[in-house]
């Protein structure tokens, strides 16, 4: 789950959904229909730096959003938006899976983070 929301997170932020490309080691599978999945698990490593990856990818797009930006179509399947609805969505798909994920620690093993109000900036 967690490969899953950090790739459609970067997936959505890029420029071009035909020529996308994860970074190394992460591949395509998310976009594959018959459900095809990872080589190997990744690394809690790896899984933070895509995050750390994401983020950076997310704060310099909405730091350079525009009018004309945010306005731009965004198509790639059934999905028809404008940039700036794209944003939100992918927001909105983010906190989902950061709900399922805090709700399996805590069915787990009783633990999950708190509620957070903001991001910070370090991650390990």
């Amino acid at each position: 789950m967690v490969n899953h929301t950090l790739f459609w997170l970067d997936f959505y932020l890029d420029d071009s959904p035909e020529n996308f490309k994860p970074p190394e080691p992460f591949g395509l599978e998310e976009l594959d229909p018959s459900g095809a999945v990872p080589p190997r698990p990744y690394t809690k490593e790896e899984m933070l730096n895509y995050l750390k990856y994401g983020r950076n990818k997310c704060r310099e797009k909405i730091k350079n959003l525009t009018e004309t930006s945010a306005s731009r179509p965004y198509k790639f399947g059934n999905v028809n938006l404008t940039f700036g609805e794209l944003l939100l969505y992918n927001m909105r798909h983010v906190q989902h899976h950061t709900a399922q994920l805090n709700m399996i620690l805590r069915r787990e093993i009783d633990d999950a983070p708190g509620w957070s109000f903001t991001a910070r900036e370090d991650l390990y």
